[in-house]
């Protein structure tokens, strides 16, 4: 679906969109108005509608609650990293190179059973 081409602007990547045979015709003309390819009219047509949406009150506002989103789903993750294995590095190098001891108990029979 997506394979990656490199164009004068670096890397591109190809993008199948699914339009309707009006649609597709209107593009065809416009292609042929402007004397460019019906790839690059649809190219040109989404940065002109990222542009666009970028300066969107709406869009920005929804792209801060996602952008909070994600950080908070990211401090989840670090505090549970940290209680997993410990959230300081103040552990000494002799420290973390020392197995842990296991216990001279055993659990289990006793003697004598």
């Amino acid at each position: 679906m997506s394979e990656p081409t490199t164009g004068a602007s670096g890397q591109l990547r190809t993008l199948a969109v699914r339009i309707t045979e009006d649609l597709r015709a209107q593009l065809d003309v416009v292609a042929q108005i402007t004397g460019r390819s019906a790839t690059e009219e649809i190219r040109l047509a989404l940065e002109y509608w990222v542009q666009k949406i970028k300066s969107d009150p709406a869009t920005l506002q929804r792209a801060e609650a996602i952008r909070a989103e994600i950080e908070r789903e990211a401090q989840t993750r670090r505090n549970a990293i940290a209680a997993i294995f410990g959230g300081d590095d103040t552990t000494t190098d002799e420290a973390k190179e020392t197995p842990p001891t296991r216990p001279a108990t055993r659990r289990g029979k006793t003697t004598g059973e």
